[in-house]
C-alpha cells in the first residue's frame, strides 16, 4: 500500500506521514523544503521517496503525477497550501496567485489525475485538506477562504458522483479550525483561540477517512460553531468573521 502526501515537510502533512508509516504504508513525500523532507524520510521505518516540488507551479504539479503515475497510489492527500492576511485591495497579487495555484489548481489537477487511475482500479482514497474557512466568506483573508470553499465544494461534489456510481473510490475533505502549524507565520496572523496539535488532526482525519466520513471536522468546539452558524445570517457571519480575523492580526 502506498500513499502520496503533498506539503509533507511539516505540520499536518508530516504527522499524516508518520501516522501512515505506523500503519506500514509506503510513502511519497512532496514538498518544497528538501532538508525537512529528507529528515522526515530518515525518521521513517518504511520505504519512502522524496519529491521536491513547488506546487504553485502547475508544470511541477504535472511532473509529480508523471513521476508517480505508475506507483498505483492507494491514498492521495492534498495537504499543501497556505494563507495570507490583509485587506483584499492591499494584499500582493502575485502572492495571491501563488496561493490560488497551490490551494486550488494543484488540488484540482492532482485529484483529477489520480482519481482517474483509482477509478480504473476501482479502489483508493483521496483526502483534500480544506479548512473551517470553507463554510463562509472571510474578510481580511478573502482569497484563502475562497480557495478552501472551492476545495470543499469540489470534494463533496466528486464524492456524490462516486457514490451514485457505486465506486469503491472514496474522496473526502478535512476542515479543521486553528491548528498549531507554521500556517499562522506564513499568513501573518496569530491564533485567538487555543489550536489543536498537528498530530491530533492528522490521526483524526485519517481514521475518519477510513470510516468513510465525507467532511471531517476535528474538535467538538468547531463542530458546534459550524452547527450554530446555520442559524445566523450571512451578513452577521461576515461581521463576526471580520472581528475574529482582526483579533489575529500581529
Amino acid at each position: 500500500m502506498k500513499a502520496l502526501i503533498t506539503g509533507a515537510s511539516s505540520g499536518i502533512g508530516r504527522e499524516m506521514a508518520l501516522y501512515l508509516a505506523s500503519m506500514d504504508y509506503e510513502l511519497i513525500l512532496v514538498g518544497r523544503d528538501k532538508k525537512k523532507l529528507e529528515e522526515l524520510q530518515n525518521s521513517l521505518n518504511v520505504s519512502s521517496q522524496v519529491i521536491v516540488a513547488d506546487l504553485s507551479d502547475i508544470t511541477k504539479v504535472k511532473e509529480v503525477y508523471v513521476m508517480t503515475k505508475n506507483d498505483n497510489i492507494d491514498i492521495l492527500i492534498n495537504n499543501a497550501g497556505f494563507g495570507m492576511f490583509g485587506k483584499f485591495y492591499e494584499t500582493d497579487i502575485n502572492r495571491e496567485l501563488e496561493m490560488i495555484n497551490t490551494n486550488v489548481l494543484a488540488v484540482h489537477l492532482l485529484t483529477k489525475l489520480y482519481l482517474r487511475d483509482m477509478q480504473k482500479r476501482n479502489s483508493g482514497y483521496i483526502l483534500n485538506v480544506a479548512s473551517s474557512a470553507a463554510f463562509g466568506p472571510g474578510p481580511l483573508m478573502a482569497t484563502y477562504y475562497a480557495t478552501k470553499a472551492y476545495v470543499n465544494n469540489l470534494t463533496e461534489a466528486i464524492n456524490e458522483e462516486l457514490r451514485r456510481n457505486n465506486s469503491n473510490v472514496f474522496v473526502c475533505s478535512l476542515c479543521p479550525g486553528p491548528v498549531d502549524t507554521n500556517f499562522n507565520n506564513v499568513a501573518g496572523v496569530k491564533f485567538s483561540v487555543k489550536p489543536l496539535t498537528s498530530q491530533e488532526v492528522a490521526k483524526y482525519a485519517i481514521d475518519k477517512m477510513f470510516k468513510k466520513k465525507v467532511v471531517i471536522v476535528p474538535s467538538f468546539g468547531m463542530k458546534m460553531a459550524l452547527f450554530f452558524r446555520r442559524f445566523a445570517s450571512r451578513k452577521l457571519m461576515r461581521k463576526i468573521t471580520y472581528n475574529i480575523q482582526k483579533s489575529k492580526e500581529e
